[in-house]
């Protein structure tokens, strides 16, 4: 059974950073792009960013363009969500998502076949 799993949410003051993991096992991980996702209280989940397989030229929601940086370790099945210059309305649960769309990078939550429980990040002002 796939599993999917974030680390490395919490609080941290506006200006501050955080650096989410996700780890993946019982898929075989250089076969699928990779996205992280957020939701808020109240609102819709959206794409945060996205990566093919080989980490190629990922794709950022305008929010977060120059402030997040998304990266993968193929060998080591783990995907990562740098997050600088953390703004309170970054306050959100995140998730990891693998999709079969292996070559495109896309933040359309539907190509998402494998999620994990999420991770929280909370950030006050």
């Amino acid at each position: 059974q796939v599993q999917v799993v974030e680390s490395g949410g919490g609080l941290v003051q506006a200006g501050g950073s955080l650096r989410l993991t996700c780890t993946v096992s019982e898929l075989t991980f250089n076969d699928f792009g990779m996205g992280w996702f957020r939701q808020a209280p109240g609102k819709e989940r959206e794409g945060v960013a996205c990566i093919t397989w080989s980490g190629g030229t990922p794709t950022y929601a305008d929010s977060v363009k120059g402030r997040f940086t998304i990266s993968r370790h193929n060998a080591e099945n783990t995907l990562y969500l740098q997050m600088n210059t953390l703004k309170p309305e970054d306050t959100a649960m995140y998730y990891c998502a693998a999709s079969p769309l292996q070559f495109t990078c896309t933040l359309a939550r539907a190509r998402y076949d494998y999620w994990g429980q999420g991770t929280q990040v909370t950030v006050s002002s």
